[in-house]
């Protein structure tokens, strides 16, 4: 579907991401791997290191220091956000909603609407444009907080995913505006590629076992547990090929713009050779293709604010810049958006010392307990 969307402003994005970080050759060693072979890893996927959040902190607890700085620098009231949208594949728990706890966990007041969507790679895109239609229906602010700890999602031994994700929070702040440019957005789905991206027991369809958590060696020779992330990586490859052209195409003629007219377009940070292909196939000058795998890894669905923070906060912060964000990939999924940013508030990254950090999921134990 597509939707031109008014009067919405982004005000600003705040990002938190953990201090503690693994190379890719730190990755590779417990696995026996050569330089060689680890350096064509690299290649391939872009990922140099990837930051890595503590075991006992959650995306929530990033998302919730991203949003108290972005408040803060916005100089957003709690009691003026109408409503909170929490974009994750890893919530706190399965019941109750991540944004019901982050709602209390803020101190928004209490006829603030808050609720989760469980998406990925096109989360950031599909969240812009779920909280932009708040707004458009009556909301004056909405707080949506995006991120994941895809990390540890991951086999150890997973040679296919476990040098892919990193880990990271962020807050991003729309507005009602009369001034603001009309952004167009652009979504689709495609439900029948589902089981290529897919953690098997993670759900009702198929509830966790004890033999969930026993590895198996898959086709491709590396072992993987239900409660792993199983990926096919060369049908998310052929996926991405096939629907993220299309879709830009419709975006420049529903918006009017050319490549030409689109300053910055900042992807969903999947795969380094996956995104050079895409960019060339769609005739997009290298220096517009903006990129933060290398330092980051695949962010999943905070890729998209983190790679705008560390690759044009300051062409953000002085404003306005045409820019395209597209994300694609889970479910299949894929959303994009074009709109006229900035000014906006953005302030420098968040490293987080998590290891000191304790998680909502500690606390909320404890009070179960007590």
């Amino acid at each position: 579907m597509t939707s031109k969307i008014k009067n919405v402003r982004i005000a600003g994005i705040a990002c938190a991401v953990p201090k503690t970080s693994r190379t890719a050759f730190e990755t590779a060693a417990p696995l026996g791997m050569s330089e060689d072979e680890t350096q064509k890893v690299v290649a391939m996927t872009g990922v140099q290191k990837r930051h890595i959040a503590h075991p006992s902190c959650c995306t929530s607890d990033l998302s919730l220091i991203a949003a108290q700085r972005l408040m803060q620098d916005l100089n957003w009231a709690p009691e003026t956000i109408d409503a909170l949208l929490f974009v994750s594949q890893t919530a706190d728990y399965h019941l109750p909603n991540t944004a019901c706890i982050l709602q209390h966990r803020l101190g928004l007041p209490k006829s603030c609407a808050a609720f989760d969507i469980p998406l990925g790679c096109s989360g950031y895109t599909y969240g812009l444009w779920s909280g932009s239609g708040m707004i458009a229906t009556g909301a004056k602010r909405v707080l949506l907080l995006i991120g994941d700890t895809s990390e540890r999602g991951s086999h150890p031994e997973d040679k296919s995913t476990v040098f892919l994700f990193g880990d990271t929070g962020t807050a991003t702040g729309l507005e009602y505006d009369e001034t603001a440019p009309e952004a167009t957005h652009v979504l689709g789905t495609d439900g029948s590629g589902w089981q290529h991206l897919c953690v098997p027991d993670s759900g009702c369809r198929h509830r966790s076992s004890v033999a969930s958590f026993e590895a198996k060696v898959g086709p491709d020779g590396n072992p993987r547990r239900g409660i792993d992330l199983h990926m096919d990586g060369a049908e998310v490859f052929a996926f991405t090929l096939r629907e993220v052209p299309p879709m830009m195409k419709t975006l420049f003629e529903a918006s009017g713009w050319t490549v030409d007219d689109m300053e910055a377009f900042i992807p969903h940070q999947a795969n380094l050779f996956m995104l050079q292909h895409l960019g060339k196939r769609m005739k997009i000058p290298k220096e517009k293709l903006l990129l933060s795998i290398a330092e980051f890894g695949n962010t999943s669905s905070a890729s998209i604010p983190l790679t705008m923070n560390l690759r044009m906060a300051d062409q953000l912060r002085n404003g306005p810049v045409n820019v395209v964000m597209a994300g694609f990939g889970v479910g299949w999924s894929w959303a994009a958006v074009a709109t006229k940013l900035g000014p906006i508030v953005m302030p420098d990254i968040i490293y987080v010392d998590t290891e000191n950090l304790p998680s909502i999921l500690q606390e909320d134990r404890q009070e179960m307990h007590a």
